[in-house]
């Protein structure tokens, strides 16, 4: 099956609602440093098609209930460089269309505002990810990603086309992205929902942040040490995670945003993902 429940870990700190996501590619090229699914995709990095995907999505689509939304992607971005030349995420939402799925999309790319005339005809709602605003920071991080001034275009766009849009700072890298949190905040303050979350790391992740890092790691490594350990991932220390977190929240209601959080253990409303969002 293609379209699966969301989060079939179980994940002791996932608020979710109950969804379904599809990853329309295997693997991911943006190549973020912290990016989480090197540990569970071979060559993560390398992005591969799926055979038979769209006969067999249809086929599944047929099924498909179509009270629950299905998301768009959470281990392989939706728009990799490779979406340009094969359009087939959307052939994907023409099959969306089709049988009036409702999505919820979150992407880091800019190649979305192609489709712009498919997901205006969607229940759908769509989010970006800018984990920075500063251009030389985010390069660094998610190399291989758009600018994140043109995932944010891409996204006052949709906004424009009468697409309810959301955003994820996410994750928020104390000592480094943290500090331009406000800067980020304001580019975003056309959105609906805003989703926030701490920096979280597996093994491998936190190795790519020492190698590309390690200033920021020298301080940070100490306060993982103090964390904790929770689904495999490495939490830095709660007391710090939360003031984090309150002073984002604080920040985002005050424009009159809603809030999220993911995995932290934290307040959302009305949904930590933005699903809310989704017309019924």
């Amino acid at each position: 099956m293609y379209i699966r429940p969301f989060d079939p870990w179980k994940a002791k700190l996932c608020t979710c609602p109950f969804k379904y996501t599809l990853n329309v590619y295997t693997g991911c090229d943006h190549a973020c440093l912290y990016c989480y699914i090197t540990s569970y995709i071979p060559k993560a990095f390398r992005v591969r098609t799926k055979e038979g995907l769209l006969p067999k999505l249809e086929r599944e689509l047929r099924k498909f209930d179509r009270r629950y939304i299905i998301a768009l992607s959470y281990s392989s971005d939706p728009y990799p460089t490779i979406e340009k030349e094969l359009g087939i995420t959307r052939k994907v939402l023409e099959l969306f269309r089709r049988y009036d799925v409702r999505c919820l999309l979150l992407t880091k790319s800019d190649i979305f505002e192609r489709d712009l005339d498919i997901l205006s005809e969607l229940k759908c709602a769509v989010g970006i990810t800018v984990t920075t605003i500063d251009e030389r920071k985010a390069k660094l991080i998610e190399p291989n990603a758009p600018k994140p001034e043109d995932r944010i275009r891409a996204l006052k766009k949709a906004k424009s086309a009468g697409i309810p849009v959301y955003a994820r700072i996410d994750p928020v890298i104390p000592f480094y992205t943290w500090e331009d949190f406000d800067k980020t905040l304001d580019a975003l303050s056309f959105v609906s929902h805003i989703t926030v979350s701490t920096l979280k790391l597996r093994p491998d992740g936190l190795s790519r942040m020492k190698a590309k890092l390690p200033e920021v790691m020298e301080r940070l490594e100490p306060l993982y040490e103090k964390g904790e350990r929770i689904g495999g991932y490495y939490y830095l220390p709660e007391e710090f995670r939360m003031k984090i977190l309150e002073e984002a929240r604080r920040k985002i209601e005050k424009r009159g945003i809603t809030f999220g959080s993911c995995r932290e253990g934290y307040y959302s409303f009305p949904s930590c993902d933005g699903s809310h969002l989704v017309p019924p």
